[in-house]
């Protein structure tokens, strides 16, 4: 018993030698503590068996702060079996809680004279209860009514020399119990010979705290038992709302892990420091998906915090569709300078556009019509509308341009034309409407052949002049043309008199007159077409008394005609033996001949619709063959209008070529017939190395087919990614060289593609890429790169330039636009351009300046050309020719294209500077942001978790292509190069 003494005292002068026991009280915040014996403000009370066992003490810490623990050390005394058991503790929700000892214990060989049976260990257990029934006494205690837990061992022993130094030597040992599902539990302790003092006993349950991420707020949430991960659902915080549904995974060591959702701030706040904050007065936020209040644009303010748009300033609007970041406008002034031009019972006004737009872009012109009596002095009191009766060209409202063309007005009528510009906020003015005012007279019109006089090769005419005019008649005009033959030649006679002889004509042939009468008010309309013919060599002489009978005919026929006079006026318009298209002076120019063959070496695109016969229009550019010739060998695709089929091509006295056969699929109507042989129409009007070559079509059985050359290696993008990576620059430059030169061709003749890029150039053995799709009627309803416009038609957004998609302005700048984005998919192998942006975000990344950067491994040179073709004014853009130029001497000089333009970032991997801290951020600095969502989803949310990413495991995260995989492999091996530095340097600190 003294020696028990001895060591006992020793043991407590040990405990008042501890460390800063403050310390050992602040813990981690994601842990919950349900039991802390160095925190109990009284007696902890544990029961003990038997009472010479373990001994409760209470001692000071440096602090004065009370320390309770229990001790034993019954060391002299053999078969010791001491129990100490815990109060009930609560489970409080947990399902897996973890123990934390700290104890000290004596190295029995320090201990002189103690029996062989000294133990260094002791053991733990536990006993699961609901609280109604206590467990049994400790005096009756058996192992097998607790659950052990471990036997604990202390990893330090302290001896009489450590005593004597003061030196502390404290165990630490942390243990879990896992699948609890009662109230609480309780904790027991053996000892079965030992020297010990447990210091502290903590018992405690792991959580993830409160968080804020995305601006949703994730309360305390306990973890799951064992491994499992807790799904928590995020609330958004105050004035914010949800965009996705926020949710995080509470792990089993109590993080947070893989969010996913958002909450973004309501209109009229903005997220700092993680909370919605109002925006300012002076500063607005209209949508939720706006990052930050922006400062009222022009012409409107807002008074007030939390503003959600700004309000107008007197006299300024906004319209409806007009988004809240547009400055507010107000109604344009009055057109200027009004111009009439009269001829007769037409007008073509003209003006200038008002002096101030009011702001905006969108002006458009109108024009009121009122036809009036009297004088002019008294036109205003007895003016009414013209109604319907009066025609314009374009069309009287919504006006475009400050042109319009007024027909069909009553002859002698005094007209007034109001003249007014509007732009989409001049409903919402109150004020009175800003009109410019043009007044004219219209002119007598009408000029009738009222006789004629024949013989063998001439044709004598005489009409009647105008019963009135604005003036003396200055001459008459005469046209005449052979019957049938109107498109080919006509010719055109003037005369002063109202009676011409035409000779020169041939025997027995009809020829159709028209005459009108120019007069200082200008030219009338034709007085309608008479039918003539010459006489027979065998007929009669002009004094022939037969003579009069064929005058009489004439003149009835002159009678019907004049009936027939506004019929005659619809088609009098066609004079010249051709039809020339409409041009807007900014376009290209596109013209059309109809019903002719161009000469050899004419370079003019013949549009298919300007035939009134569209089948016309196939027998003129493509080639009929016999069916008999075609041996169809396998399907090869799908096409808009049915099969795509490939095969073989004999004509007599040649070799069997390979085809491509494109066959009408069955049931189809006649405007999809003709709509396929359109393209036909088109594509038979080219000849190029660089585009597709007709071989011709199949319209005289069925099915109806188009025959091309075969293109082995088909479309280049599916060829780019099937390949991705096998080609040199070279090579590469040799395809966008071919595409180009093809275009030039296509630019040259006057036709706009609308649809350049990869999927529409075709490849074969050689590599030489061929431009293809002439179709005029696309079907995109499955093609996601497609969207509708406000006309009804689809446009591929991500290769179509800013202009065609706002305004339907197709040009072959328009084409070089596109062209630029083949060049992006043809130096990465066929890469989505834009990624996964939506079309909607492309439009507004584009508008406000944003192009695509460089690809991997892509020249400077090339890139800088791309750019080029990327202007934002059209005519800033390189023509095709220039292109050709430009890519001739990149291929001639191969040490211009040395220089890549994403160089900088990995010419040195063995010195990187990171500017990133996030899987995401590392993502946006290799230019790889399309993949966040897919390292995300896989469990990928920190630097070091994407060090041991392997090609395979790319793969699976759904990274196919071979120039990203080769990008983020290198892009990591530059993270594990920064790793390997701040481990040295953090070692040298250390030393």
């Amino acid at each position: 018993m003294a020696l028990y003494r001895i060591y006992s005292s020793l043991f407590l002068f040990l405990l008042h030698t501890l460390l800063d026991c403050q310390a050992l009280r602040n813990y981690p915040d994601n842990e919950v503590t349900l039991l802390d014996s160095m925190s109990a403000p009284g007696d902890l009370g544990w029961e003990a068996y038997p009472s010479e066992g373990w001994e409760e003490i209470s001692v000071m810490d440096e602090r004065n702060i009370p320390m309770r623990t229990y001790q034993v050390c019954n060391v002299m005394e053999a078969n010791q079996n001491n129990w100490l058991r815990t109060a009930l503790i609560p489970r409080a929700g947990a399902r897996r809680v973890y123990v934390e000892l700290k104890f000290t214990l004596r190295d029995c060989n320090s201990l002189p004279g103690v029996p062989g049976t000294c133990k260094e260990t002791f053991n733990v257990y536990y006993h699961e209860s609901d609280g109604a029934v206590p467990p049994p006494p400790l005096r009756h205690a058996r192992e097998s009514q607790y659950v052990k837990i471990d036997t604990i061992a202390a990893d330090e022993s302290f001896t009489q020399s450590d005593v004597g130094e003061r030196v502390m030597k404290l165990n630490t040992e942390v243990r879990h119990i896992g699948g609890l599902s009662k109230r609480g539990l309780y904790l027991a302790f053996q000892d079965l010979g030992a020297c010990i003092a447990l210091v502290s006993v903590r018992v405690f349950y792991k959580r993830c705290p409160l968080a804020v991420t995305n601006l949703a707020l994730f309360s305390d949430t306990v973890t799951g038992g064992d491994q499992a991960l807790v799904e928590v659902r995020g609330s958004c915080v105050e004035y914010a709302e949800e965009l996705e549904a926020p949710r995080m995974f509470c792990s089993a060591d109590g993080g947070w892990l893989v969010p996913i959702g958002r909450c973004v701030c309501r209109p009229g706040f903005e997220e700092i420091d993680g909370q919605c904050q109002p925006c300012r007065p002076g500063f607005y936020k209209a949508s939720a998906m706006d990052a930050y209040c922006m400062k009222c644009p022009s012409h409107s303010y807002s008074h007030q915090d939390k503003a959600s748009e700004c309000v107008c300033e007197r006299g300024y609007y906004r319209a409806e569709t007009d988004p809240r970041s547009m400055a507010c406008t107000r109604p344009p002034s009055s057109p200027g300078n009004p111009i009439s031009t009269v001829n007769e019972t037409a007008v073509t006004l003209e003006w200038s556009p008002p002096r101030d737009t009011g702001g905006r872009g969108d002006v458009t012109y109108s024009v009121h019509c009122r036809k009036c009596s009297g004088s002019v002095g008294e036109m205003v009191e007895k003016c009414v509308p013209c109604g319907s009766s009066a025609h314009f060209s374009p069309r009287q409202f919504g006006l475009t341009h400050p042109r319009v063309q007024v027909s069909e007005l009553q002859p002698r009528t005094n007209y007034t034309f109001s003249i007014e510009a509007v732009n989409g906020v001049s409903d919402l003015s109150p004020s009175p409407r800003h009109l410019v005012n043009i007044n004219i007279t219209t002119s007598q019109t009408v000029s009738v052949i009222v006789k004629e006089r024949r013989s063998r090769d001439s044709i004598t005419l005489a009409w009647q002049g105008p019963e009135t005019s604005d003036g003396a008649v200055v001459e008459y005009e005469v046209t005449y043309y052979e019957k049938n033959q109107r498109d080919q030649n006509y010719t055109v006679l003037k005369t002063k008199s109202n009676i011409m002889t035409v000779e020169g004509l041939k025997p027995g042939t009809t020829y159709v007159f028209r005459v009108r009468a120019h007069t200082d008010g200008g030219y009338g309309n034709y007085g309608g077409e008479i039918e003539l013919e010459t006489r027979h060599e065998d007929m009669l002489a002009v004094g022939d008394p037969n003579q009069n009978t064929i005058l009489a005919v004439s003149i009835a026929a002159g009678v019907v005609l004049l009936i027939l006079l506004v019929a005659c006026f619809v088609v009098s318009g066609r004079h010249c033996g051709y039809i020339k298209a409409k041009q807007d002076p900014e376009e290209e120019k596109m013209q059309f001949q109809h019903g002719r063959v161009p000469l050899p070496g004419s370079r003019t695109y013949i549009h298919p619709h300007t035939y009134e016969d569209p089948n016309q229009a196939v027998r003129d550019f493509a080639k009929e063959i016999d069916v008999s010739n075609i041996r169809i060998e396998r399907v090869i695709g799908a096409g808009e209008f049915g099969e795509v089929c490939s095969g073989r091509l004999r004509l007599p006295s040649k070799r069997e070529i390979h085809v491509a056969i494109k066959s009408l699929k069955a049931g189809y109507t006649e405007q999809q017939r003709r709509d396929f042989l359109s393209e036909a129409s088109i594509m038979g009007q080219f000849d190029h190395p660089n585009i597709i070559r007709l071989e011709g079509v199949v319209t005289r059985c069925k099915p109806v087919m188009i025959i091309t050359e075969y293109m082995e290696n088909g479309s280049l993008d599916t060829f780019l990614k099937k390949h991705d990576g096998q080609f040199t620059v070279i090579q590469l430059l040799g395809m966008m060289r071919g595409i180009a030169a093809g275009m030039q061709y296509l630019s040259e003749m006057n036709y706009v593609h609308r649809d350049l890029a990869a999927r529409n150039i075709l490849v074969n053995g050689n590599l030489v890429c061929k431009v293809s799709d002439f179709g005029l009627s696309r079907v995109l309803e499955d093609d996601p790169d497609a969207v509708y416009t406000t006309r009804g038609g689809k446009i591929p957004i991500r290769w179509t330039a800013p202009e065609a998609i706002a305004y339907r302005k197709f040009t072959s700048a328009s084409d070089v636009w596109s062209y630029g984005i083949t060049m992006w998919e043809v130096i990465s192998y066929g890469e989505r351009p834009y990624w996964e942006m939506s079309n909607q975000d492309v439009i507004k990344a584009i508008d406000e300046g944003y192009r695509l950067p460089a690809p991997m491994d892509c020249p400077v040179v090339l890139h800088q050309l791309m750019l080029d073709c990327w202007e934002k004014n059209r005519s800033d853009r390189p023509k095709f020719g220039q292109i050709v130029i430009n890519l001739d001497q990149l291929i001639r000089n191969p040490s211009s294209l040395k220089q890549l333009a994403n160089s900088t970032v990995w010419e040195d991997p063995v010195t990187p500077e990171p500017a990133f801290s996030t899987v995401a951020d590392w993502l946006d600095s290799i230019k790889m942001s399309q993949y966040k969502e897919h390292f995300s989803s896989a469990g990928y949310v920190s630097l070091d978790s994407v060090l041991y990413v392997s090609v395979s495991e790319l793969g699976k995260l759904g990274v196919v292509l071979a120039g990203h995989q080769k990008k983020i492999l290198s892009s990591i091996q530059c993270l594990h190069v920064q790793q390997q530095q701040q481990q040295q340097q953090g070692t040298q600190v250390q030393v």
